[in-house]
């Protein structure tokens, strides 16, 4: 599947119209349902493939967040060879405790920050501070989607590079 028909694919399963309310707290009459591409195999796995040449060279670690990134993180840790974790919100209170789960330890280790929409960036950012108090070096982030409204801003100035996959505006232009 090339790009363009890959566009066409996430645009026709999750594109959604009405009234939603986005973690952001913004409301909008257009959604990405993005469990709608993740839990398809297929468009699940082209998209792993298409973002296997976004992941910077040097990255060690891919960190998906809870929890529509970690199952994009976990195809393109297939695709890749390259390990994974998962980041919750927050830490649990019992077992590991723990913010990142997967590897022992992060300290050191260049992470690239694996998202499935951003919209405005916020948990990127507040998930990217944990990281580095965890000792992760932390500058990139990919993400399936990103709905251009401010996310590649704020997370610049959180020190991030965002590079989609697609922009909202690229797949509406593909669905045309």
């Amino acid at each position: 599947m090339g790009k363009r028909e890959l566009a066409q694919a996430i645009y026709k399963i999750a594109h959604l119209t009405g009234e939603f309310k986005l973690r952001s707290g913004l409301t909008s009459k257009e959604y990405f349902d993005k469990y709608r591409f993740e839990s398809d195999p297929h468009l699940l796995k082209a998209i792993a493939q298409e973002m296997r040449v976004l992941v910077p060279k040097g990255t060690q670690v891919l960190a998906g967040l809870e929890m529509g990134g970690i199952p994009v993180a976990t195809a393109l840790s297939l695709e890749t060879g390259i390990p994974a974790v998962f980041v919750r919100k927050e830490a649990k209170a019992y077992g590991t405790a723990r913010v990142a789960e997967g590897l022992e330890s992060l300290k050191g280790m260049q992470v690239c920050i694996i998202e499935d929409v951003i919209t405005t960036g916020g948990q990127v950012v507040l998930s990217t501070e944990e990281l580095r108090k965890e000792g992760a070096q932390v500058n990139q982030v990919l993400c399936v989607i990103s709905r251009q409204q401010g996310g590649e801003e704020n997370l610049k100035k959180a020190g991030l590079t965002m590079t989609p996959l697609f922009t909202q505006e690229q797949l509406k232009q593909a669905s045309l």
